[in-house]
């Protein structure tokens, strides 16, 4: 056959009705062909070489099977994309393919970068943005199902679903680890209290105190920034100067490149890591946390993770709010999404950085 095959042709090899094989190959199959006939279709459509045409398959469905995704910037960010590659795997997986567009962190461009994909009749949106923060989510956004990915929709009563990383139980684990070690004089560098991560993480260093019932010694908690060089400072205070005895045993770090300026601070004052002080990082930082000498412990962000099932939440209301579309039925509230919050934890990663607390200690 020199011409490309046709559904008709299919139908004719596989011995049944050209609807048969438009259920079947649509997805449709299951209780309206017989699983003999499904099966004579999937191998008379291989043996053709069929597929079906999916520009025709989107009008018929009024669907255009496009996921846009709108970031902020972690198209360009090295450490983020994840987010959106996992998204995309599960796009695929469904049938679906994902149109991305970044604002470069200018909000001003966040309703036209919607208006655009709207445009282009995308089936769902997905915001993602490089750090945790809340979103004040374009008002268009909401026309179509949606969800916010490492972010969260800034209004009290939020109209728009979430999933984002459990930064809290990432704080407390991150401090749990270290006291399975034996540390009990544990010290946090947070980063600042302009994004929601350092305090969420900050809380879940004091939750792990109260669960094995110690006090927390606020004196050792300081919030001095997210790069290396406040790590090192951050750390030069806490050590410089300190017997041994009086010196914290663990430094928790609430990101990996504050860990890095701690391992710094403590070569600078010939210590060594983890044998005198243990380093605790956060994020799993690409190409740095498993680089550094010593290697990192730390919490890994579940970036991945977060995009993938933010992917199949949304699909799901997709296919929910077509359902109801096609049924001519109503739909509880807007297109949008129903605010739901959803939590994907972190993962320990246990590496050279961190070890049993030194003697006498």
């Amino acid at each position: 056959m020199n011409r490309k095959a046709t559904a008709l042709d299919v139908a004719k090899l596989a011995g049944v009705s050209r609807s048969a094989v438009s259920l079947v190959l649509n997805g449709r199959g299951d209780g309206n062909v017989a699983l003999e006939s499904q099966q004579r279709i999937r191998e008379a459509a291989a043996t053709l070489n069929y597929t079906p045409n999916k520009i025709a398959l989107s009008l018929r469905n009024r669907q255009s099977r496009i996921i846009g995704i709108v970031s902020d910037q972690v198209v360009t960010s090295p450490f983020d994309g994840n987010i959106i590659a996992g998204a995309d795997a599960v796009a695929r997986e469904h049938g679906f393919v994902t149109v991305v567009m970044d604002t470069e962190l200018d909000g001003s461009r966040d309703e036209g970068a919607v208006e655009t994909l709207l445009d282009r009749q995308v089936d769902g949106l997905m915001y993602v943005t490089v750090g945790l923060r809340p979103l004040h989510v374009p008002a268009n956004m909401e026309r179509v199902p949606s969800i916010l990915a490492n972010c969260f929709d800034d209004r009290p009563e939020a109209g728009v679903g979430a999933v984002i990383p459990d930064e809290v139980r990432g704080g407390r684990e991150a401090a749990e680890h270290v006291m399975s070690l034996g540390h009990r004089d544990i010290a946090f560098l947070a980063g600042d209290s302009l994004t929601p991560a350092a305090p969420r993480r900050i809380q879940g260093y004091r939750d792990a105190f109260l669960r094995a019932g110690l006090p927390v010694n606020e004196a050792r908690v300081l919030q001095v920034g997210w790069d290396i060089d406040a790590g090192f400072h951050g750390a030069m205070k806490l050590l410089d100067g300190a017997e041994a005895g009086r010196r914290p045993t663990a430094i928790l770090c609430a990101n990996d490149r504050l860990a890095i300026g701690v391992v710094l601070a403590c070569y600078r004052l010939g210590l060594s890591v983890p044998q005198d002080i243990s380093v605790m990082g956060y994020d799993d930082e690409f190409r740095v946390a498993k680089s550094m000498v010593p290697a990192l412990s730390t919490m890994a962000l579940p970036l991945r993770e977060m995009g993938a099932a933010a992917m199949t939440a949304l699909l799901g209301d997709v296919t929910h709010h077509r359902t109801h579309v096609a049924e001519g039925s109503e739909t509880d509230g807007a297109p949008g999404g129903s605010g739901t919050e959803t939590m994907v934890p972190c993962r320990l990663v246990v590496r050279e950085s961190t070890g049993p607390v030194p003697e006498g200690r």
